[in-house]
């Protein structure tokens, strides 16, 4: 084993995550849950938007300025939930730790 302040545990054989699979559910799960609320509020927000133009009331327009905010706000955390679950997926198949390891010392230890 290298020695140094910061050398670490170098194992032969690369560990999986514990309770990966779960986690991988679970950002599924919210996947489903954000890409749903998201449809759900874009359809009341389409109505909100009719309701406004035929009515002109300010409660109309303020319902339909939050339901587009809360739209916005589903999509965007399904779509980090989304690439958090692209990173454990890759993680799981086939991650940096397959490669072999670097050399110790770096440019000047090789002169």
């Amino acid at each position: 084993m290298a020695g140094g302040k910061r050398a670490g545990d170098r194992s032969s054989e690369p560990t999986r995550a514990r309770g990966s699979g779960r986690t991988l559910a679970l950002h599924a799960l919210g996947i489903t849950v954000t890409v749903v609320a998201w449809g759900y509020l874009v359809w009341m927000a389409i109505d909100l938007g009719r309701a406004a133009r035929d009515d002109g009331s300010g409660v109309a327009w303020l319902l339909l300025a939050l339901a587009c905010l809360g739209a916005i706000a589903c999509l965007f955390i399904g779509l980090l939930l989304g690439g958090s679950a692209l990173r454990l997926l890759a993680g799981a198949n086939g991650s940096p730790t397959d490669q072999p390891p670097r050399p110790t010392g770096g440019k000047r230890a090789a002169r």
